[in-house]
Order: C-alpha cells, then sequence, then structure tokens
C-alpha cells in the first residue's frame, strides 16, 4: 500500500511539474516597453551605466550602476496570473532593507486611471531563478501593469510570464519627460519595503514626470566622472541629491567642477540641487550633529554662490514630513513614509521650475 501511495505521489508531482512547465509563457522585459533608464544604449538593457564606456568608477560603484534601481517595465495583459523570474548577476545583502526591495519585483496595476499597488514579491536567496507567482486570480480583463524591478540587484535577465493562451503587448509610457536624478542611498532607496517605495519612483508617480535615476548607495560625492555620465545623458533636467554623502570639504572643492562639466553637454536646462535631509542619527550625538551641520551649512553657502556663477542652477530643500522623528529606520534612511514625505515635499518646487522650461 505504501508502495502504491509512493507511486501515486510520484505522478502527481510529475503531472504537476509538467503542468507548471507548460502554464506560463514568458516575454524578457527588455522586449516590452522600460521606463526610468537614465542611459538607452547599454549592453545590458537592466544597467544604468555602460562601464565599459565610462571609466573611473570604484568596484562598489561599478557594482551599483549595473544595478537595476529604479527601472520599471510597462505593459498590458488579459493573463489572470502574472509570474516573473529573472537570471542576476550581483546581489547586494544589505541589512537596512527588505530583501523584496534589494532583490524583488514592485507590480502597480492601473485602476480608475491612477496607479494602485498589485504586489510584490522576492524569489528565496537560496533559489533566485525560481519563476516567482506575482499575483493569480485575477478577471481575464485587460490590465495596465507597471513592474518595478529589483533596486539592489544586477539583472542579465527578467522574464515575464503570463498563462498560456493569454496575451501581452508593450504598453506605451504614459510619463512626460526625461528628468535625470543623481544621488545617494535615498535616490537609490535604501531602507525602502519595496523597489517602487523610493521617493523618485512615488514622484514619478504623482506626477507622471519620468525620473532616470542614478542614485549609488554611499557614493554621491560629486565626482567628475559621474558629472560625465549626466553630460552624455539624453535629459530635459537634472535633480541632484549631491549634498548627503560628500562631507564639507569635499562640497566646496568639488562643487563648481561638476556644475562645469555637466553644464558642457547641457548649457540650457535646470540643474535642480536638493539640500541634504536631516538625519535622526544626529538627535544625540554631538560629533554626528556637527559633521552633519557643517557639510549642510557648506551646501548652502556653495549653492548661494553657483546660483549667482552659473545660469539654470537651483536649490531646493526637500523635507521628510512631520512624522520625521519616528520614521528613521536607521538613523539615517527614512522609511517608506519619510520617503512619501519627501517626493511631496519637492512635487511644486520642482514643477514651478521645470515649467519655466516648458516641461509640465
Amino acid at each position: 500500500m505504501k508502495k502504491i501511495l509512493s507511486i501515486a505521489v510520484l505522478l502527481l508531482s510529475c503531472l504537476q511539474m509538467q503542468a507548471e512547465g507548460a502554464r506560463y509563457a514568458f516575454t524578457e522585459a527588455s522586449d516590452l516597453t522600460l521606463v526610468g533608464k537614465l542611459l538607452t544604449d547599454t549592453p545590458n538593457p537592466y544597467h544604468r551605466v555602460d562601464t565599459c564606456r565610462f571609466k573611473g568608477f570604484s568596484k562598489a560603484e561599478n557594482s551599483q550602476v549595473r544595478c537595476s534601481a529604479g527601472l520599471a517595465v510597462l505593459f498590458s495583459t488579459n493573463s489572470s496570473t502574472i509570474t516573473v523570474k529573472g537570471e542576476y548577476g550581483y546581489v547586494n545583502r544589505g541589512e537596512n532593507t527588505m530583501g523584496i526591495a534589494l532583490h524583488g519585483y514592485d507590480l502597480y496595476i492601473k485602476k480608475n486611471g491612477k496607479w494602485l499597488y498589485a504586489s510584490a514579491k522576492c524569489p528565496r536567496l537560496s533559489d533566485l531563478s525560481a519563476n516567482t507567482v506575482l499575483i493569480e486570480g485575477m478577471d481575464g480583463t485587460e490590465k495596465e501593469c507597471m513592474l518595478y524591478l529589483p533596486m539592489y540587484s544586477e539583472m542579465k535577465s527578467v522574464q515575464i510570464g503570463i498563462e498560456e493562451g493569454a496575451h501581452i503587448r508593450a504598453l506605451d509610457s504614459p510619463f512626460r519627460h526625461r528628468i535625470g536624478i543623481f544621488g545617494s542611498s535615498f535616490t537609490q532607496g535604501i531602507s525602502i519595503s519595496r523597489s517602487g517605495m523610493s521617493y523618485p519612483m512615488q514622484f514619478m508617480r504623482n506626477t507622471g514626470l519620468q525620473l532616470l535615476s542614478l542614485g549609488c548607495s554611499g557614493n554621491s560625492k560629486l565626482q567628475p566622472y559621474f558629472a560625465e555620465v549626466l553630460k552624455a545623458a539624453d535629459v530635459d533636467a537634472i535633480i541632484l541629491d549631491a549634498f548627503s554623502n560628500p562631507n564639507a570639504r569635499l562640497i566646496e572643492d568639488r562643487l563648481f567642477k561638476f556644475i562645469e562639466i555637466v553644464q558642457e553637454g547641457h548649457p540650457d536646462i535646470p540643474l535642480i540641487f536638493m539640500q541634504t535631509i536631516y538625519r535622526e542619527g544626529r538627535n544625540f550625538s554631538e560629533k554626528t550633529d556637527r559633521y552633519e551641520r557643517d557639510k549642510m551649512e557648506m551646501a548652502q553657502k556653495m549653492m548661494k554662490e553657483a546660483m549667482k556663477r552659473y545660469k539654470n542652477v537651483y536649490f531646493i530643500y526637500p523635507d521628510t514630513g512631520k512624522e520625521a522623528h519616528e520614521s528613521s529606520v536607521d538613523g539615517i534612511h527614512p522609511s517608506d513614509m519619510g520617503y512619501q514625505a519627501w517626493a511631496r515635499s519637492i512635487e511644486k518646487p520642482v514643477r514651478k521650475i521645470l515649467r519655466k522650461y516648458g516641461l509640465r
């Protein structure tokens, strides 16, 4: 009896494996519509920078600019199930950010004209190539979807699965213009719960303006080689979280040269610099408070001069909200709630500046 039962279980498992293998048809995400991509000509479509073309990056920076932070794929489908499977290169395993954000996927579906959260999942680190069911049991009507790619992983392939017999089609992007955004771990999205919750991604959903992210955790220090990337990018404007990582001396030494390099390629577009945010780790540490105060004061001083010296340069102040003291994850990075407040706080000043250049 046990032998018969074992055979039955084995047969059932084989049938399930066959059904699973035949259940989905897969499409490479890059064959659909990618949004949020700063440089459109990288050999790997999920890399943000071609590190064979642009030189100077450290080993860590090379890994970061090859990660898919800020990228999303747009498609429409009538499938009741959506899955995803990826081929990974570098994968970050940081402790202050959820795995769903670091190596997972974040799905939004449009409802009543607005993007609405649908699902967020990630494969196990022990089986990153596994086919991950994002959502199932939907009705068979046509749906417009936006899938955010992993925030801190290098993707060699991303395949979206739908039920056999259903269809998937590239969706025209509803996002306007090409606005680069360069910055620190804040801009990349450290401490978010899922990849669609960084402040650039929230700003993009809120406004319909396309942000092209070059956030690099710990490495937004006004380096000239990052300025060269921005100089070469096809953009209508650039927002810069440029004062979160460098100390006061680096800000003083590097800011003007950075602006000059970028403006060699973009003399007539707005460069919108943001002051860094207040970090909660300075609340009781006098050493940290002094360090943070010095760089914020230097940023303000240098930007006052920069706006006199250069055309099309602006300085705005983000805000992580009235509950900022409670929304900090690690004394440095806000939670989703803090990033939501950040996105909302820059919406009016950014749009006001963009309107001067016919960007609405």
